[in-house]
């Protein structure tokens, strides 16, 4: 699946910036840019931007999506378009104690990943592939050069948001990925005491994994990262299932903070 590996960047074009100050400035090259934004006719004059479009800007280096704080963001405009909470995006982004307090410039790591369109592609084909409303693409993706609901064309970098509770998110594996036996499973929470649980079920309610626990490395208030291998204790039955990361309620033991992802064998 051609899901970006590298570093991006999403970024509002200001006032007198072009493709190649944008591109020395934070990497990437003029020719990527144009391709991943669709800043070719018939959606624009060739290399053609104007403010307040929001580019994606993809770099070597380890997976991980970073939004360019504009002049016009708030962390919660940030959190709408990313289908998350301010409180989540403060957590994997400590260095921001007040969201009130936000600058220019400032790079905040976000819930999303990159998805690298393909020949036959649609919008909705895709957002069914990643277990995801098409609303919250279609969000992700607003103001960008290029974007339609309609029409999308092979080469087009989609930024793709991460399902996420209030205090969970699981950035490996991604949603609609194939998941394999002790693969890793990492992302942040913050849960009382520090325990989250995991379990892995197949498409015909075969339960592949049961409940299991994790220690991530900080308890409630704080969000602390986590990393585990899952383990297979049935082999699935199917080519798709669901990989469910949440809490137990200390009352009584139900549910919460639920993450479901859908994943494939």
């Amino acid at each position: 699946m051609p899901i970006v590996d590298g570093k991006s960047f999403i970024y509002t074009v200001k006032q007198g910036d072009t493709l190649y100050s944008i591109a020395s400035r934070i990497g990437g090259t003029v020719p990527l840019l144009v391709e991943a934004n669709a800043i070719y006719p018939p959606f624009t004059d060739p290399y053609l931007i104007f403010p307040g479009q929001v580019l994606v800007i993809s770099t070597p280096g380890n997976r991980q999506v970073n939004h360019i704080i504009s002049s016009e963001d708030t962390l919660n405009q940030i959190a709408g378009r990313y289908s998350t909470s301010v409180d989540l995006l403060q957590g994997i982004n400590p260095q921001f104690t007040n969201p009130d307090l936000i600058n220019p410039n400032q790079v905040l790591h976000v819930t999303a990943f990159i998805y690298l369109v393909e020949q036959g592609d649609t919008l909705n084909q895709i957002a069914q592939r990643f277990g995801l409303p098409l609303s919250t693409i279609i969000e992700a993706n607003r103001q960008r050069p290029g974007f339609s609901p309609d029409v999308i064309l092979p080469g087009y970098q989609l930024i793709i948001p991460i399902p996420t509770s209030n205090n969970i998110v699981v950035f490996n594996p991604l949603p609609g990925t194939m998941i394999e036996e002790e693969q890793n499973l990492e992302g942040f929470a913050r849960a009382f005491e520090g325990v989250i649980l995991y379990r892995l079920v197949d498409q015909n309610g075969q339960i592949v994994t049961a409940e299991a626990p994790i220690q991530t490395s900080a308890g409630a208030p704080q969000y602390g990262a986590f990393s585990t291998s899952i383990a297979f204790e049935q082999q699935p039955t199917s080519q798709t299932g669901e990989l469910w990361v949440y809490t137990r309620s200390p009352r009584d033991g139900s549910i919460q903070d639920l993450v479901r992802l859908f994943v494939k064998f």
